[in-house]
């Protein structure tokens, strides 16, 4: 058993990660793949040298470059892929009732923030279930589904936007603050939820440290749209709630472009 390592410059979301597995997945000399997004590594562990793995990386455009093969030790491949896949499934089931959750109340509120709060977590739930993604579906599927979900990612978020610009160029009522916070404030316990559940992992597989990661900014979102919510309050104005919600759209439109890259 032969130990690549490469860097890869630009890896540093669960997209890359995922457009890495897609990519590689009909490599049959590949036993497992063990990423490290913090410090933009990927360690492959294969059954005997191949060039095509470094040439497939390549392929991607993403920096990578390879540092060094050496003969694997027999304890280094450790399978531990069902307790990381039950950890992003909780997290995935998370991000997704609080999807439904946000939406719901920001409409009802009329706070474009906890809108775009809800889309940034079906972001987060897209990219954990094309991460999850049944074993044995076919790889053309896999791109499809990518598609699928970019597209419908980023067709929200640009209506979000719009909706941005009509509201702050009309008249429109000040948005509940207190729904606002309330439901931000209960988020945002979501997060720091599923932030405890995988550093609890001590997992150093990059599905949970890119998931660290994602839910980290989570959290800094849910404090932000929290802030907004005492800001309308104190000024008794809309242009609080549409400035974080229209930055958080922005950041939903980034992710759906990473997604997007997946299907390519």
């Amino acid at each position: 058993m032969f130990k690549s390592v490469f860097t890869i410059s630009k890896m540093d979301c669960p997209s890359e990660e995922s457009l890495i597995r897609m990519k590689l997945e009909g490599l049959s000399a590949i036993k497992s793949l063990v990423f490290d997004i913090e410090n933009r590594k990927l360690t492959v562990f294969h059954s005997e040298e191949n060039e095509e793995i470094e040439k497939y990386l390549k392929e991607l455009n993403l920096g990578a470059k390879l540092q060094e093969t050496i003969v694997a030790q027999k304890d280094e491949l450790k399978d531990d892929s069902s307790v990381q896949s039950k950890l992003l499934w909780t997290v995935l089931i998370i991000n997704f009732a609080f999807f439904i959750i946000e939406i719901t109340t920001g409409f009802i509120s009329k706070s474009m923030g906890l809108v775009a709060d809800s889309l940034d977590m079906l972001a987060d739930a897209l990219v954990y279930g094309l991460s999850l993604w049944a074993v044995g579906s076919t790889v053309i599927r896999k791109k499809k589904v990518a598609r699928l979900s970019g597209y419908f990612q980023l067709t929200l978020a640009l209506l979000g936007l719009s909706e941005v610009i009509r509201r702050f160029i009309s008249f429109e009522e000040v948005p509940d603050f207190q729904t606002m916070i309330i439901v931000s404030i209960l988020a945002l316990v979501a997060n720091s939820v599923c932030l405890y559940l995988l550093q609890k992992s001590k997992s150093k597989e990059a599905h949970m440290k890119a998931s660290m990661i994602f839910t980290s900014n989570d959290i800094i979102i849910n404090a932000g749209v929290i802030l907004a919510g005492i800001l309308v309050l104190l000024t008794q104005s809309k242009y609080p709630d549409l400035i974080i919600g229209a930055i958080v759209f922005l950041i939903v439109v980034r992710g759906a472009f990473r997604i997007l890259k997946l299907g390519k």
